[in-house]
């Protein structure tokens, strides 16, 4: 935890062990010490008016309202209290959890405050209470939420704000997610009335069950021994997984939580300004800065700031002077070390980065530039057309599409087949767990049995090439058409092949989880290299960890292992990526970023299957080139993806390039 900038534990749902508190005092941890009460049970019994509003009213009859229950639950405080009562780290007492709000809750408040009127008081569930009778909140210092929208937030600061508030859990953290830290940061950080907020939560929670035979571990939950009444996964929504190695979400909050952060950087002059989020502490005391400047991946300068104060919660100056290239996508990246030895911490530790594009007027990145400009071989092509298919023959390559889907079906170059399987136009994503409520509109939508019909195909030749222009759509049974496509492929005659596809959506389709193409590559084809936000797993609204970079991996590398299987390893803001062997490969480019995944596992499998042990690989390398992807968001337990992460374009344009190579 300390490694990755926490702060603050809430000890949900009951009192932690003793030695807990101990850490938090010799570590350094504020905490939120919570009694050992939760009542669900009330709010899920039978009700003949089974409305949301209904169900909140009553909540509170059984238990929390009920003085049969008092004694009870004012006990439960008081051992906690009294237990804990020394302990300097505990800053709060929670009242329990999810419980509702009545009679018992009062007396248990007031309880604390004259046992001791120096701590602050919480409980989230007072929200749910008889809207008929009056209660007494004056006991409680903080009004505390669950997974708010950020509309939800700045409407209770607007129109109330009379108590500081609280997220007592947010950003749901479970399989690929969250994609909201930074949102929620930035609302934290906009308003003094914002007290922050507790991540739900620190790690998955699973039953190990031994290896199987392709040496992963067999973890279980809800469901995997039988039980009829169960959660399913819903308990894997932590940082870590249940052997406390790191999810992707995890580094996403470090990053979002650094020390410090750049409020400006003037590349002429040199002037950068950074804002110090640290309580006490100087930021020439805390960090050492190191700087580092990169042209289209590569690192060509770097050095360490002289220290300059900035004060707690204030912002300082200094002087970087770096010398652009004038070409290439550059980019300035900050990393803050920690200057000193601390407990958990190492000296030289990195608390985050911060990452500038410095670019000049040209700013494509050179790697996927070279690949782009139009090739000027005189060499005619062969065209071949019948009923169903169009062969393209040239010296080195032998393409078909055919012409009912207006998609490639081999691909030929230097007498190797590329494609195992025919290239698709790809709309659908395994769901990850926080698509679990708009998949239902998706698959309503029927997203996940769309396929490709092609009505039109006319070929033109030229002294260079040959042109193809398709309409097509993307359809599905038993509904309208989904997309409506034009799809344009002008294939040069040194093999490269330009893609222009022109999209419109009929607007009353749900958001798309993805626009894309989709090739079964050969399984050769397994070293990856590309020009995008890494190393780990990038997303429109997840990439907060991610920095711009040419990166290497091997494709199994770039899967996310998700207990659950899902979506995942997607690579966003990308110019360039290449697959290739020893000898050959095939590459992707494009003039507008666009995102990337390269995986073993189809998304078909991803989403059959429940395990991550149970998965089985693909004849193939999947590879899709997406123009774009629905964000991430972490609506599992929390608010829907925000707008401007949401892929809902009524009219786009995805141009690309592929390029089939061998080397020497």
């Amino acid at each position: 935890m300390k490694q990755h900038n926490f702060n603050a534990i809430r000890s949900s749902h009951y009192p932690n062990a003793p030695f807990f508190y101990e850490m938090c005092d010799k570590y350094g941890f504020m905490v939120i010490d919570e009694a050992d009460i939760e009542a669900h049970g009330p709010f899920m019994i039978y009700r003949k008016e089974d409305t949301d509003y209904n169900r909140f009213k009553r909540w509170n009859e059984k238990i929390a309202d009920d003085p049969v229950w008092e004694e009870a639950i004012v006990d439960r405080v008081k051992l906690m209290v009294e237990r804990d009562k020394n302990r300097f780290c505990i800053v709060m007492w929670s009242m329990g959890n999810e419980s509702a709000y009545g009679c018992n809750f009062e007396k248990a408040l007031e309880w604390t405050k004259n046992f001791d009127p120096d701590r602050i008081t919480q409980y989230e569930s007072a929200r749910y209470r008889n809207y008929d009778e009056t209660y007494d909140y004056s006991n409680l210092d903080v009004y505390s939420r669950m997974y708010p929208a950020l509309s939800e937030i700045q409407e209770y600061l607007d129109k109330d704000g009379s108590k500081p508030f609280l997220l007592v859990e947010y950003c749901h953290s479970m399989g690929n997610g969250p994609g909201d830290f930074e949102d929620y940061f930035q609302m934290i950080q906009d308003n003094d009335k914002m007290c922050g907020g507790f991540v739900w939560e620190w790690c998955d929670h699973a039953i190990a069950h031994g290896t199987a035979e392709n040496g992963k571990t067999i973890y279980a939950y809800g469901g995997d021994h039988g039980e009829e009444i169960h959660d399913g996964n819903f308990c894997m929504d932590g940082l870590v997984y249940p052997d406390r190695t790191v999810h992707t979400g995890l580094f996403e909050y470090k990053n979002v939580y650094r020390p410090a952060r750049v409020i400006s950087y003037n590349k002429e002059s040199g002037e950068l300004v950074l804002h110090n989020y640290m309580d006490f502490d100087d930021l020439k005391d805390y960090v050492k800065i190191s700087y580092e400047l990169t042209q289209d991946g590569l690192v060509i300068s770097k050095g360490i700031l002289p220290e300059f104060s900035v004060a707690p919660h204030g912002e300082g100056k200094t002087n970087l002077k770096i010398n652009v290239p004038e070409n290439g996508k550059c980019y300035l990246k900050l990393i803050y070390h920690l200057k000193k030895e601390l407990p958990l911490l190492d000296e030289d530790h990195i608390l985050g980065f911060d990452e500038i594009e410095v670019s000049k007027e040209d700013t494509k990145c050179k790697l996927a530039e070279k690949w782009i400009p139009k090739t000027v071989v005189d060499s005619e092509l062969q065209v071949n057309e019948n009923d169903t298919q169009i062969h393209i023959k040239g010296r080195e390559f032998a393409y078909t599409i055919d012409k009912r889907t207006a998609l490639f079906t081999e691909m030929k170059f230097a007498g190797r087949e590329y494609l195992n399987h025919p290239m698709e136009l790809n709309i659908w994503r395994a769901p990850t767990d926080n698509d679990m409520y708009i998949k239902s509109e998706w698959k309503k939508a029927h997203y996940d049995k769309a396929y490709t019909r092609a009505y039109t195909t006319e070929v033109v030749q030229g002294k260079h090439g040959v042109k193809i222009t398709s309409h097509a759509s993307v359809v599905a049974e038993t509904v309208q058409k989904i997309l409506d496509v034009t799809i344009t492929w002008k294939i040069e005659a040194a093999g490269k092949i330009d893609a222009d596809i022109a999209v419109t959506k009929d607007d009353e389709f749900p958001d798309l989880p993805r626009f894309g193409v989709r090739m079964f590559l050969d399984k050769k084809l397994s070293a990856v290299r590309y020009f995008g936000m890494g190393p780990q797993e990038s997303y429109c609204d997840k990439h907060q960890a991610a920095s711009h970079g040419l990166y290497r991996a091997d494709v199994g590398d770039l899967h996310e292992d998700y207990i659950r299987p899902q979506e995942n390893g997607s690579h966003y803001d990308c110019e360039y990526v290449e697959l290739n062997n020893s000898r050959y490969g095939i590459v992707a480019s494009a003039e507008k970023a666009f995102s990337f995944n390269a995986s073993y596992y189809t998304q078909e499998e991803l989403e059959k299957k429940t395990h991550n042990y149970e998965l089985i690989e693909s004849d193939s390398v999947v590879f899709c080139v997406d123009y774009a992807l629905n964000g991430i968001g972490s609506n599992s337990c929390g608010p829907v993806v925000l707008e401007q992460y949401r892929f809902d374009d009524v009219l786009f344009r995805f141009q690309f390039t592929l390029i089939p190579y061998v080397k020497g």
